[in-house]
């Protein structure tokens, strides 16, 4: 099970727990953390995301200031890569599966200190993807 919070490119946002999201595939389930242990999980199309965060907390540090910058001191693997989602957030981070006309790509924040171990960036959500 993985823990992640999908964010709806209309704001809304779904946090709980999945085990069969695939790239490929359109559509995945959620079980909302809020329901109890057993409850059917929530059907979420990928097409209706603007991504799908996969996180260490569902609260994570709300006062803590996100950074974009990448520690000099450890290797980056993939490439650098800068995303402007068309809502405005910028998200930097390295990526091994960008290709244009893919519907998404992972992406792994730039700040290892980020709540974020990763991220599933849903393409048609973007406005500008660039590698820097």
């Amino acid at each position: 099970m993985n823990k992640v919070v999908a964010r709806y490119t209309d704001g809304r946002l779904v946090k709980g727990v999945t085990a069969d999201f695939v790239q490929t595939k359109d559509l995945f389930h959620v079980r909302p953390v809020t329901d109890p242990e057993g409850t059917k999980a929530v059907e979420i199309h990928t097409k209706e995301l603007k991504a799908l965060f996969f996180v260490k907390d569902y609260d994570g540090l709300p006062q803590r200031v996100k950074k974009n910058d990448f520690d000099p001191s450890r290797p980056v693997p993939g490439r650098r890569i800068k995303v402007k989602f068309a809502d405005g957030e910028s998200l930097v981070g390295t990526t091994t599966g960008f290709q244009p006309g893919r519907p998404g790509f992972f992406l792994i924040p730039a700040d290892t200190a980020s709540n974020t171990e990763r991220c599933f960036v849903v393409a048609a959500a973007t406005r500008e993807i660039s590698f820097i």
